[in-house]
């Protein structure tokens, strides 16, 4: 397993487009909202194939991390857990104070596990429910 950058937003977008679109009917529209190109992108690999992605970008002086998925079948191999650690530590060196995302409900533990509170209302985002989270780095 490994996390690197990358420049390569189309395969980013792939991942995103089987994740976010076909599994969970994420629009189009929705999914692809113009943030690409101001972010920084990470992709996980297993057995060197790619099978997730994360990205982050500074927004009112917080890194705001996004778009987070792992493939089906590289679930439960900390795919995830990689992706976020790469995108905070990323956070960290950009000397950025503070971490945040909007979480799907059924992700608060996953989130909660590496150290992000919850905080304010469930709101709806893509017909998907989520909360704010946030890590002070």
């Amino acid at each position: 397993m490994s996390v690197v950058q990358t420049t390569d937003i189309a395969l980013c977008q792939s991942i995103r487009k089987t994740v976010f679109t076909d599994e969970q009917g994420v629009s189009t529209a929705d999914e692809v909202d113009g943030m690409d190109e101001h972010s920084v992108h990470f992709l996980s690999y297993l057995n060197d194939k790619p099978v997730g992605t994360a990205r982050v970008f500074i927004k009112d002086g917080s890194a705001k991390i996004g778009r987070v998925c792992v493939l089906k079948g590289a679930r439960g191999t900390y795919q995830g857990q990689a992706l976020i650690k790469a995108c905070l530590d990323w956070a960290r060196a950009q000397g950025h104070p503070r971490a945040v995302l909007g979480a799907q409900l059924d992700a608060l533990g996953f989130y909660e596990g590496l150290g992000f509170t919850a905080y304010g209302e469930v709101f709806n985002d893509a017909g998907i429910d989520h909360r704010h989270m946030e890590l002070i780095l």
